[in-house]
């Protein structure tokens, strides 16, 4: 008699569907209701923003009766158009959370499927943070399983992964069987990607990427459910994710270690600031210079190998950002930023900011070297050292970027981010208290009317 060892796909599959909401630990619940917060003003603050324009755009083209709503409006859309949306609302300002060792963002692509098809069933708070605690364990497992080799492709992995996520997000919350998770997961597999091109010409369709992966999830999981066939061994397989869009080495079989008993949802870093998550440490190392902006010559700044291509290259490009979203991706201008008005905001990343001659001067000024390629460029450690022009030598050293798990924000922190992203309104408050406390929600109806009055509110404003 021969037995056949289950796939990677067959086992995580299975996990996800039997995963229960009592045997997720509280400190894991009260991560994912976290980013599931973050996440939700960050849509909010993308709404007041007009962020996410072109993707709220389509999404309501496919208006639907019996449809769902995104975050901050009341139309009610096709399941799959919402989980678009979210996912590029969530992602819009480059703001949300961060796995280092995935280099993933875990939200934009958990929360628009859990939220979407949550909504869709009528589930529970409960059932919506258990699907949402599968997503974030999807997401950052599977990128981890090859940190940085998507990147080193020329693939987002956030892309390339979330997909996946989305698939098992949706197939969990309707009620499906492991087969057809596994199938919905062989599926999304093939509808992964994610160009990293707009690094070359400072387009933003980097935002569009959680958004699709979400989408492309969705729509993953239902081929599935309606008998559509994907290959078992997506993971391992010659042709499976990583042989074909890894450049680095992978181990398939991480993806399913430990499950239940090790949990990356407590190791995601959640952003002070709305930039590239790899430029973080820099600017928290220069935090404090006493050095005045006029007196500085030089400026020297270790930066991890695998952060430099993203956040330091090409430099002419990085000196002087041709688009916004150019400047959330280069550490020399988002430097100078924070060395000359001493904070980083939303607001820093305005167009009429990126040709300040200050900025471009003293970001000309930046000098790189790369440090050991060691650990994970998420979680690198920031050095700046700063010459000013009477041979003084000041310098700022930092372990980590804050936000991180090693340094992570109180939950009055990102209360703090929460309230400054959906603005000064009398609803924000018991919004944030129903996503902390998500688990004792009969659904997510209340959820959606506070998040529609707020950005309806600000919207009479504008």
């Amino acid at each position: 008699m021969t037995t056949t060892t289950p796939t990677v796909s067959e086992r995580l599959s299975q996990w996800a569907i039997d995963l229960s909401i009592e045997e997720i630990p509280e400190s894991v619940r009260h991560s994912a209701a976290r980013h599931l917060l973050d996440g939700v003003g960050l849509a909010i603050v993308a709404n007041r923003l007009n962020a996410a324009h072109a993707a709220c755009t389509v999404a309501r083209t496919f208006s639907s009766p019996s449809g769902v709503r995104m975050l901050g409006s009341n139309d009610l859309l096709a399941v799959s158009a919402v989980a678009l949306a979210n996912g590029v609302l969530v992602h819009a300002l480059d703001f949300d959370d961060t796995h280092s060792m995935g280099l993933v963002h875990a939200t934009a692509v958990t929360l628009p499927a859990a939220f979407a098809i949550g909504q869709s069933v009528d589930a529970t708070g409960a059932d919506i943070l258990a699907a949402a605690v599968v997503g974030y364990e999807t997401v950052c497992r599977v990128a981890s399983a090859s940190p940085h080799g998507f990147h080193a492709r020329g693939l987002h992995a956030t892309s390339v992964c979330g997909t996946l996520a989305a698939s098992l997000i949706t197939n969990r919350l309707r009620g499906a069987d492991a087969e057809i998770a596994a199938n919905g997961l062989g599926i999304a597999a093939s509808m992964s990607g994610g160009l990293l091109e707009f690094l070359e010409t400072g387009s933003d369709t980097k935002t569009l990427h959680p958004g699709l992966a979400s989408m492309n999830g969705v729509i993953a999981a239902e081929l599935a459910a309606a008998g559509g066939q994907g290959p078992n061994t997506v993971f391992e397989g010659k042709y499976g994710i990583y042989a074909a869009l890894s450049a680095r080495d992978a181990d398939p079989e991480s993806v399913v270690a430990d499950l239940g008993k090790s949990w990356e949802t407590n190791h995601i870093s959640i952003k002070p600031i709305p930039a590239c998550q790899l430029l973080h440490v820099t600017i928290d190392a220069a935090k404090g210079s006493p050095v005045a902006i006029e007196d500085i010559v030089r400026i020297e700044v270790v930066v991890h190998p695998d952060s430099a291509p993203t956040v330091c290259e090409p430099r002419a490009a990085k000196n002087s950002p041709r688009t916004p979203y150019d400047a959330k991706f280069s550490l020399p201008w988002s430097l100078a930023a924070q060395l000359i008005d001493g904070e980083i905001t939303v607001d820093t990343y305005r167009v009429e900011n990126l040709g300040r001659p200050e900025l471009i001067r003293l970001a000309e000024l930046v000098d790189v070297t790369l440090g050991p390629a060691e650990g994970f460029a998420a979680d690198a450690s920031g050095h700046v050292r700063i010459h000013s022009r009477n041979a003084d030598v000041w310098s700022g050293s930092v372990s980590g970027s804050q936000g991180t798990p090693q340094h992570p924000l109180s939950d009055d922190d990102l209360l703090s981010k929460f309230r400054a992203n959906c603005g000064d309104r009398a609803e924000v408050n018991e919004l944030g208290d129903i996503i902390l406390n998500l688990a004792d929600q009969p659904n997510l109806s209340r959820l959606h009317d506070l998040a529609s009055s707020i950005v309806s509110k600000e919207a009479l404003l504008a």
